[in-house]
């Protein structure tokens, strides 16, 4: 098992790289890999720790145990007028929901959880705090919803399977 870096994942092309902690040069991730763990988008920076093979074209990320979403600066964040502060999730019930849309030129999107119609507002800044780059319609996804400024909004956004994950 190795750990590393996602140095950039482009969801449109099906891939991007890892940066490993060794000396050997960069590691292809492949989307099918990313959607074993349950992800369709990883975010930049976000930590890896996966299994590698050695191919004839180079190593390629093989499986991911884990995804440790990137350590965001208050910079960066101070910076963007925009951004939501970050809503606190504590005691909030997970949430399985879908993806209506999200378009990432424009920073947000909308989900739906199951058996309830009202949208649920997807904000780019929170999906990265929790290592999303991007999300597909259709994806499945577990959400916090809390109350925002216009109404419902995913204060955290996990995996689909992170209530299985919690059980153990």
């Amino acid at each position: 098992m190795k750990q590393g870096q996602v140095k950039w994942f482009d969801a449109a092309k099906g891939y991007g790289f890892l940066i490993a902690d060794d000396e050997m040069g960069d590691i292809l991730l492949h989307a099918n890999v990313l959607r074993n763990f349950g992800r369709g988008s990883i975010a930049e920076g976000s930590v890896v720790s996966f299994s590698v093979q050695k191919t004839d074209r180079g190593r390629q990320a093989s499986e991911i145990f884990e995804i440790v979403a990137p350590v965001e600066t208050g910079d960066v964040i101070s910076e963007n007028k925009d951004m939501p502060e970050l809503p606190i999730v504590e005691g909030v019930p997970l949430e399985p929901a879908r993806i209506k849309w999200f378009d990432k030129a424009k920073g947000f999107g909308f989900a739906n959880t199951f058996g309830n119609d009202s949208d649920i507002f997807l904000h780019l800044e929170v999906m990265r705090q929790y290592g999303f780059s991007d999300l597909s319609p259709g994806e499945a996804i577990a959400v916090q919803v809390v109350d925002g400024p216009q109404g419902r909004m995913a204060g955290a956004i996990y995996s689909w399977d992170k209530p299985l994950q919690n059980k153990d």
